[in-house]
């Protein structure tokens, strides 16, 4: 039995866009209980986050002692495409030192873990209309932001009495069409990895159309976006039918725009 989650860090930002600091970014996961928790927009060593290692603060808050960071893009993110795109992404660990400003996903665990195996998943040719101040004249505008490579991180997970299991966290493209390629190539993945296979992450995707694509069932169903006053699930936590969902919860964290999901997940009876 164990308990997984996914959250949308957006950087660490809370409600107002403000970025928080390590000390205050611990305070905002106070009383998170997962035992793998999957995180997207996670910055390392990056100037609008306090040059926080955020995959670190969170697993230091979480208690998770193993976890991995796979970056996407190298540079900062910005409208003026000053980064440059990580394909293969960079797969780190709590032993290994940022290599400069990072971002990209996290997936933290509190329970051994036997093997950890990363993804690509390519990037969509799709721009996102995006209306945001322009750092240089302080005026709002639109922007159009270009797909990043997205990718997939693996935790062979050691469960209480010698059982096995693997979860999947991930972050699919914003366009529908690339994040259901995507999807289709993680369910090809998963077929390769160490059986049940659990997926967290924010896909990108409503309601059931993501446990239909990736073949499993929805273990937890409830609107997870926006965070103030959600309409639609983007997060979900997905596993095949040999599983039963405990205690399914979304929840409002004093960071990220998307809802914290967590749910435990144990062998169903019979």
């Amino acid at each position: 039995m164990i308990r997984v989650g996914t959250l949308n860090l957006a950087s660490g930002r809370d409600a107002s866009g403000r970025s928080l600091a390590a000390p205050a970014l611990a305070a905002a996961l106070a009383g998170v209980d997962a035992d793998v928790l999957a995180v997207q927009e996670v910055d390392v060593a990056q100037p609008r986050s306090h040059s926080v290692d955020q995959p670190a603060a969170v697993a230091a808050a979480l208690g998770a002692t193993d976890w991995r960071y796979a970056a996407t893009l190298a540079g900062t993110p910005d409208p003026f495409r000053s980064w440059r795109p990580v394909d293969p992404p960079e797969l780190r660990g709590p032993d290994d030192e940022p290599a400069g400003p990072r971002y990209g996903i996290a997936l933290l665990s509190r329970l051994p873990v036997r093997r950890w195996a990363v993804r690509s998943l390519g990037a969509g040719r799709a721009r996102l209309p995006l209306l945001a101040p322009d750092p240089r004249t302080g005026r709002t505008r639109w922007w159009w932001i270009p797909d990043e490579p997205r990718v997939a991180v693996a935790a062979q997970l050691e469960l209480a009495g010698g059982g096995t299991c693997t979860v999947v966290g991930t972050h699919l493209s914003f366009a529908p069409h690339t994040a259901l390629r995507q999807l289709a190539r993680l369910r090809r993945w998963a077929r390769s990895l160490p059986g049940p296979v659990l997926l967290a992450g924010d896909l990108n995707l409503t309601g059931p159309v993501p446990a239909r694509v990736f073949g499993a069932q929805r273990l937890v169903r409830s609107p997870s976006y926006p965070a103030g006053a959600p309409r639609v699930q983007l997060d979900h936590v997905l596993g095949p039918a040999t599983l039963a969902a405990q205690d399914p919860q979304v929840r409002r964290l004093p960071l990220g725009d998307h809802r914290l999901v967590t749910v435990t997940v144990r062998s169903a009876p019979g």
